[in-house]
């Protein structure tokens, strides 16, 4: 990862939040070279990357005037010597998939966040490198899940359920008017997809991803 050394610890803060604009500059002030700048708009946050290219940007992205995540990433590859940290109280799981896999210099913190996250995600910015809260981490983990059991096609899904009821194989056919052969090549096909190796492994997939109710499936 491309490491950005900040020499004199310039803030850009960029959230419309009175509390925790004060609770964020309160924090930052406790180290005397620490310099805080605020933007009320992307016009006046634009304007201080220009005159401050090294800054460490705090964005309220929800509370901001970015048209979506594509344009702050445009903003980042401009000013590709600024880190930026998020921080909301409610960020999408796709939006966060987006700015993680898109580029390095974002740090996620939620503002239900403990109050060392934030600590740690100024101390991690001013050094180049990206920090994620827990709770950020946890939505994208569940979001690649997702992702991997999106693979599965409708038929293969109503397969897993019925297998998740403890249906066997000659059973699933003849619901399905298919023939043990098919029915066969859709299971393989299911385990492969999923890189797993047993039913168990497949039933244990879909309760995860809420493809079953747990009161349908059979161990």
């Amino acid at each position: 990862m491309h490491q950005k050394f900040i020499q004199m610890n310039n803030y850009i803060l960029a959230d419309n939040q009175d509390l925790t604009r004060f609770a964020l500059e309160s924090l930052i002030r406790q180290k005397e070279r620490n310099v805080i700048r605020r933007a009320t708009d992307k016009t006046e946050l634009l304007q201080l990357l220009k005159e401050n290219e090294n800054s460490v940007v705090i964005l309220d992205f929800t509370l901001f005037d970015f048209a979506d995540a594509d344009q702050l990433l445009i903003v980042s590859e401009r000013f590709v010597m600024a880190s930026w940290i998020l921080i909301s109280d409610e960020l999408t799981e796709k939006f966060l998939r987006k700015m993680v896999f898109s580029s390095n210099s974002f740090s996620i913190v939620f503002k239900d966040s403990p109050f060392k996250a934030f600590r740690d995600a100024l101390q991690s910015a001013t050094q180049g490198k990206r920090y994620l809260c827990q709770r950020a981490m946890e939505m994208i983990i569940e979001g690649q899940k997702d992702d991997e059991y999106g693979v599965l096609t409708n038929t293969e899904l109503e397969i897993v359920k019925a297998i998740a009821q403890g249906k066997t194989t000659k059973e699933i056919a003849n619901e399905r008017f298919s023939s043990i052969h098919t029915i066969n090549t859709h299971r393989k096909n299911i385990f492969r997809k999923l890189k797993v190796n047993t039913a168990h492994d497949v039933i244990k997939y879909a309760l995860r991803a809420g493809l079953v109710n747990p009161a349908e499936f059979y161990i």
